[in-house]
């Protein structure tokens, strides 16, 4: 189901016995979320453990689609239209559960150690440039631990911004436009945002 939180279901699998879902461990939000923007962590991605999806219009008609009837990039997923993930059937691998499970505490370990997990974020901020990581294309900038209001560039991983009590949304798109700006100009890559923005420009 699209509202499944994603560590559920590599939980889920691993203690069916099913190998290929333990990535979606380290991704903070639900497999609709997944579905939207191809989601990944260390390594893993959403779509190509899909089988197939259903979608639900805004005149209610579900309707099950296949991967090939989407346009799957990096962080991308073009075709949805105006339509929502319901759910998704995954194609998964037999496997020995006690590995699934022993694999996704090795993941959730190292997310522990390089990621802000115990304060709140939206998570991975920019896409990665080709050939280049966007964190430390932000460190290099020298913009680790800067400010705007709440909202703070971590300084755990520069490709986070952490709300460190009382950020608005406008602290963060201030912040985010703030980052893009400086590492164009330091660095000369012109940084693209993973998170979705939704509703009007604070």
């Amino acid at each position: 189901e699209a509202g499944m939180p994603c560590a559920r279901v590599a939980r889920f699998c691993s203690d069916l016995g099913l190998a290929g879902a333990e990535f979606l461990a380290g991704i903070p939000g639900t497999m609709g979320g997944a579905l939207k923007m191809n989601a990944g962590a260390f390594g893993g991605e959403t779509w190509p453990i899909v089988r197939e999806v259903e979608t639900v219009d805004r005149d209610g008609e579900v309707t099950v689609r296949k991967p090939g009837s989407f346009k799957i990039g990096y962080r991308s997923v073009q075709g949805l239209g105006e339509a929502w993930f319901l759910s998704a059937t995954l194609a998964l691998t037999p496997g020995d559960t006690e590995a699934g499970l022993q694999q996704i505490k090795t993941l959730l370990d190292k997310r522990a150690q390089t990621q802000p997990v115990n304060q709140p974020s939206c998570g991975s901020v920019f896409k990665n440039p080709d050939g280049d990581f966007a964190a430390r294309l932000i460190e290099q900038s020298g913009l680790k631990g800067y400010a705007i209001g709440g909202a703070c560039v971590s300084e755990k991983h520069a490709n986070f911004i952490v709300n460190t009590g009382q950020a608005s949304a406008a602290d963060i798109e201030t912040l985010i436009n703030h980052v893009r700006a400086t590492v164009k100009e330091s660095q000369g890559i012109e940084l693209q945002t993973e998170v979705c923005m939704v509703g009007e420009p604070a």
